[in-house]
C-alpha cells in the first residue's frame, strides 16, 4: 500500500476516532463535534438533483438546510420533502451567502457547473459537483485553480470510480494482466437529431432567464428545457460529455492519465442538418497518448470500455465485467500489486474528505482533465481535422485556430 494510500486511511480513520470519543475535529475552518451534522444546500434539484437529494436526506451525518432551483415547482417540492426548516430560493447566490451551509451539492445543466462551483468555493463551501465538470476546458483550469486557492474539497459526480467492477477493471489493467494496452474503446452511443419544436412562453414557475444564465439569450424551447439541454452546445456537448464524462474518465484511470491527456485527436462526426439540435449524432473520435496507447471513442459498438492488451482484455459496463483470460475476473492481487483508491461509495467519499480534508476519489483535477478528453472531441470534429494537444499547459500546439474554442464569452453580467 502506498503511503499516500496510507496517510488517507490513517486520517480517515483519526476523524471517525475523534467523533466517537466526543473530540472535536476540523472541517475547514470550523471545529466539529462528535454530534454536529453538515449543512448542505442543493443547487438543482430537478433529475440528478432529487436524486442527490433523496441520499442526503437518508444519511444522518447530513442535514438539508436549503434547496435552490429556477424552477418553482421544482424548488417547491424539494423544500417539502426535506420538512421543517429547509428553505427554498430561486437564486443560488442567496443560498451561498448562508453561513451555516458548509457544502453543496450542485446538478444544475451543464453550463452552470464551473460558475456555480467557482462561487459555492469562493464562499467558502465543499462541493459534489455532477458531471461533466465544466463546459469548456478553460472554464476546467480556471475552477482547478479556484479549489486549490480557496482549500475547498470537490467531489467529480463521476460516479463509476466508487463502482467494484470499473476499479477492477483498471487493477487488471494497471497491473499488466491483460499485457501492455494498445487500445481502449470507448462506447457510449449516439444523440437524437432533427427534432424540431416551435419558439413559446416559457412556463409560469421557470425563470428562464436565470436558467439561461452565462448562455446566450433564446426565446423558451421545450426542447431546450428540462432533459433536452444535453443536444446543444451553448449548454452541454451531446452523447461526448453526458456519457463520454464517465467512460472517458475510466479510460484515463485505466491508463494512469489522470493529470494528463492524450497528444494527437481525430474526430469525424455526423451533425443535424435539420431541427434543433446541433450536437454530433453519430462520431468516432481517435485519441493518441504519449505512450502509444489509442483511445478510440465511438457511438456505435458494444457499450462501455473495452482495454485491449497485447495478452488480453477487460470489458466493463456498470454491473458488469469481461474478461479474457476468463480467470482475471477473479481479481487476485498480491501484496506487490498496485491497488486504486477505494471509495465505498461516492457520496460517503465526500463526506470523508470533507473531515479529513484529503482529495476525494474524483476530485477536481480528475474531473477537469477526463472531460477535457470528450471536449477535444468536440473541437476536433467541429474543426474537421487532427489537432496537435500539449496537455501541460492545455494549448493546441501552433494552431491558434483550434486555441479559440477552448472557452467561450458569458452573457453579461455572468463572468468566471
Amino acid at each position: 500500500m502506498d503511503s499516500q494510500q496510507s496517510r488517507r486511511d490513517f486520517l480517515k480513520t483519526t476523524a471517525g476516532g475523534m467523533a466517537a470519543i466526543g473530540l472535536p475535529y476540523f472541517v475547514g475552518s470550523r471545529a466539529w463535534g462528535a454530534n454536529d451534522r453538515l449543512g448542505v444546500g442543493l443547487i438543482g434539484v430537478g433529475g440528478m438533483g432529487n436524486g442527490h437529494l433523496g441520499w442526503a436526506l437518508g444519511n444522518r451525518a447530513v442535514e438539508v438546510l436549503a434547496v435552490c432551483d429556477v424552477d418553482a415547482e421544482r424548488r417547491e417540492s424539494a423544500a417539502d420533502r426535506a420538512g421543517d426548516g429547509c428553505a427554498g430560493y430561486n437564486d443560488y447566490r442567496e443560498l451561498l451567502d448562508r453561513s451555516d451551509i458548509d457544502a453543496v451539492i450542485i446538478s444544475t445543466p451543464d453550463h452552470w457547473h464551473a460558475l456555480q462551483s467557482a462561487h459555492a468555493c469562493e464562499a467558502g463551501k465543499d462541493v459534489f459537483c455532477e458531471k461533466p465538470l465544466t463546459l469548456t476546458i478553460s472554464e476546467g483550469r480556471h475552477l482547478a485553480n479556484t479549489v486549490r486557492r480557496t482549500e475547498r474539497v470537490l467531489q467529480t459526480g463521476s460516479m463509476q470510480r466508487s463502482s467494484w467492477e470499473f476499479r477492477l477493471a483498471c487493477e487488471l489493467v494497471r497491473n499488466g494482466r491483460i499485457g501492455k494496452v494498445h487500445t481502449v474503446r470507448v462506447v457510449i452511443g449516439g444523440a437524437p437529431g432533427g427534432d424540431y419544436a416551435p419558439d413559446e412562453p416559457p412556463p409560469p414557475e421557470l425563470d428562464w432567464d436565470l436558467w439561461l444564465g452565462p448562455a446566450p439569450w433564446v426565446p423558451y424551447n421545450r426542447l431546450r428545457h428540462p432533459y433536452g439541454f444535453r443536444w446543444f452546445f451553448d449548454y452541454s456537448g451531446g452523447k461526448m460529455t453526458d456519457w463520454g464524462a464517465h467512460h472517458n474518465d475510466i479510460a484515463q484511470w485505466g491508463l494512469g492519465m489522470d493529470h494528463t491527456g492524450p497528444e494527437w485527436i481525430e474526430g469525424q462526426g455526423v451533425f443535424p442538418t435539420e431541427g434543433c439540435y446541433d450536437v454530433a449524432t453519430a462520431f468516432e473520435i481517435t485519441y493518441e497518448y504519449a505512450g502509444g496507447q489509442k483511445v478510440i471513442c465511438s457511438s456505435e459498438g458494444r457499450f462501455g470500455v473495452t482495454f485491449e492488451g497485447e495478452d488480453g482484455w477487460v470489458w466493463v459496463t456498470r454491473g458488469d465485467i469481461e474478461t479474457e483470460p476468463k480467470e482475471l475476473r477473479d481479481g487476485v492481487f498480491g501484496v506487490a500489486d498496485e491497488r486504486l483508491y477505494f471509495s465505498p461509495h461516492h457520496h460517503e467519499d465526500w463526506l470523508n474528505c470533507i473531515r479529513t480534508r484529503e482529495r476525494p476519489i474524483c476530485d477536481v483535477e480528475i474531473g477537469h482533465r477526463s472531460v477535457t478528453v470528450c471536449h477535444l472531441g468536440n473541437i476536433s470534429m467541429r474543426t474537421g481535422r487532427k489537432l496537435h494537444w500539449d496537455p501541460a499547459v492545455e494549448q493546441f500546439i501552433d494552431d491558434p485556430d483550434a486555441n479559440r474554442w477552448l472557452g467561450h464569452p458569458y452573457r453579461a453580467p455572468w463572468r468566471l
